[in-house]
């Protein structure tokens, strides 16, 4: 005898949405875990970029008996020529052009603030201590301050 029901193949469409939900959430948590390990490697740098920075400050300090302003540390040719270690680009925060800044609370810019306020190694007086401060994606600060505080 023949029958006479066709043989059908193929995913149903309830087969095909479980696929499809499965696919969307492994994807989410892959990119949610992605993003969080970027987070990371960028608060890294930013350590990295703190600690180089409090280095050659510190170096200066200890051939100068002073600290460097910021105005000092933002300007390339007063760089090259009194902290040669420090780099253009150990003073941006990654993916960032902007240089170091007085204050602030963003994770664009790393922050300086030489001490006593309005110390300008001149007539104001010469900057006896300083803090550096970079602010973290993970949440909370870095901060480093000098030797001499």
């Amino acid at each position: 005898m023949i029958s006479l029901k066709r043989k059908q193949s193929g995913f149903t469409i309830v087969e095909l949405l479980i696929v499809i939900v499965v696919i969307g959430i492994l994807a989410a948590i892959v990119i949610t875990t992605f993003t969080g390990v970027q987070k990371k490697g960028r608060d890294a740098d930013r350590k990295s970029d703190i600690n180089a920075i409090y280095s050659q400050v510190e170096v200066y300090f200890a051939q100068n008996s002073k600290y460097p302003t910021l105005a000092n540390l933002n300007d390339s040719t007063w760089r090259d020529a009194n902290v040669k270690g420090l780099t253009d680009d150990a003073i941006h925060a990654p993916n960032s052009t902007t240089a170091l800044a007085a204050s602030g609370s963003g994770t664009d810019y790393y922050v300086y603030a030489a001490t006593p306020a309005n110390c300008d190694n001149g007539t104001n007086g010469d900057c006896t201590g300083f803090t550096l401060t970079a602010n973290l994606e993970a949440g909370g600060t870095f901060v480093k301050t000098g030797s001499n505080n």
